[in-house]
């Protein structure tokens, strides 16, 4: 019986309903081959790309059709064989309208020529597999979207001494990553593996919340099989279910009690924290050649009616994948991209499904709150006792309504993750987070000055 660790937890935080009964049993279940797709040339933290076809040219399944210049980027390729039919303008999930390529599709699904395979890939050299990573258009799929190969390329001096996995899956509703665990646990393993190696790094854990047994029983299986001797350098950590557990610096306060000072990165604590869906993706794209084409969707909420795990091409439509799930249940109140605590809500389901979608929620009438008024702070402090990041939001509203800029810097604004719990447990119906947003887009402003 391999055990599981019981950590440290992180300061604030709340518990939040699960929601996530109607999809963490079923299985990940492919969908038809779209019509057309629409791929967003910036899917990422950085740089946008630029397109590398033109009108009425043939793509395949596979091909890169887009690459940005500069130094944090990531390329973006095609999910289906087909051929371009448009490059305009269209409407992103993460609000901007953004130049995008639009493939129609042949039917073939054809992957393009050549695809590299590595039987070795544990032996390739840890910059090749940079390399690799890079080119195959991978980036954070918690929501983050910043580029591995980056992430995976220590700066300052800084020695990385940990891995962490992020399995925790803290969102309501979402069990696009526990799926995967159960599913593709030994896939997940050798990701792992190849991180290890490009970071020189001996030990790796793989943080889930105890809510997912089944996700904990796979991955700890997947381990023991591909142990040398009986030490191993890959531990399963079980975590206690809490929200946002799964937010970097709380991951790392649980799994390794270590803090991640104001302003600074992961790696300045000598740790590099992954998506289990973005490892996923790695082991695909060392082992098998293959770019990051597709991912696991989940479509649920009370709006629609067979929610669903779904593997989606990148580029299909919000509105094909609720299709390919019944349709609505009803009148739907609210589409979100995402959780209902760091989603964002979509004004059209013409927008596409990027390398960031972990879900699709939609609410009917009936189950969402409506109403939008919110009131004066009362100084409860209920958003500073649960804020996990020990900064006080209910300062930055004021700031905020002020046009208080500055102070909201010097208290430390920057530091807010957005996780959305102060917004969730204010008896003013504050909207807070969207404050904290507003404050946060003005301080970069004055930074670029």
């Amino acid at each position: 019986m391999i055990g599981i660790f019981h950590r440290m937890t992180f300061r604030g935080g709340v518990y939040l309903p699960e929601d996530k009964d109607k999809t963490k049993g079923l299985s990940i279940q492919p969908i038809p081959i779209p019509e057309r797709i629409v791929i967003p040339l910036s899917q990422h933290t950085g740089a946008i790309c630029e397109p590398l076809l033109k009108v009425d040219d043939l793509v395949k399944k596979g091909q890169k059709i887009g690459e940005g210049k500069g130094l944090i980027t990531s390329p973006v390729h095609s999910s289906i064989s087909g051929k371009v039919i448009d490059i305009s303008f269209q409407p992103h999930p993460l609000g901007n309208d953004i130049v995008s390529i639009t493939i129609e599709s042949d039917g073939k699904d054809e992957w393009v020529d050549n695809l590299k395979q590595n039987e070795d890939y544990l032996s390739v050299e840890p910059e090749r597999l940079r390399e690799i990573i890079k080119e195959a258009g991978i980036v954070g799929m918690g929501g983050a979207q910043f580029p591995t190969h980056i992430k995976l390329s220590p700066t300052n001096g800084n020695k990385v001494d940990y891995v962490i996995l992020n399995g925790a899956e803290c969102e309501p509703f979402i069990t696009s990553d526990h799926r995967l665990m159960v599913e593709k646990s030994s896939e997940i393993i050798e990701g792992l593996k190849i991180i290890m190696r490009i970071l020189s790094v001996k030990k790796g854990f793989i943080g889930i919340e105890k809510n997912k047994p089944d996700a904990i029983k796979a991955m700890q299986i997947a381990e023991w099989g591909t142990r040398n001797g009986d030490k191993s350098a890959i531990e399963v950590v079980g975590l206690n279910v809490k929200y946002p557990q799964g937010s970097e610096k709380q991951l790392i306060k649980s799994v390794l009690k270590r803090e991640v000072p104001s302003g600074k990165l992961p790696m300045d604590v000598g740790v590099v924290v992954n998506n289990i869906g973005t490892v996923y993706a790695i082991y695909n794209a060392v082992r098998y050649g293959k770019p990051l084409i597709e991912r696991i969707v989940t479509v649920t909420g009370d709006g629609v009616k067979e929610p669903k795990n779904i593997l989606a091409k990148i580029g299909t439509s919000f509105d094909f994948l609720i299709q390919n799930c019944g349709g609505f249940s009803g009148e739907p109140e609210k589409v979100i991209m995402g959780g209902p605590m760091m989603g964002i809500a979509q004004y059209t389901l013409k927008v596409p499904v990027i390398k960031g979608t972990s879900g699709i929620v939609v609410f009917s009438k009936k189950s969402e709150k409506t109403d939008s008024n919110y009131q004066p702070c009362i100084r409860c402090g209920r958003c500073i006792d649960n804020c996990p990041m020990a900064i006080s939001p209910n300062l930055y509203g004021l700031y905020a309504e002020r046009g208080m800029i500055d102070n909201a810097r010097e208290w430390n604004v920057m530091d807010c993750i957005e996780c959305g719990i102060c917004s969730y447990v204010c008896p003013s119906n504050r909207p807070l987070v969207q404050f904290i947003k507003y404050l946060k887009s003005e301080v970069k402003k004055q930074n670029k000055k």
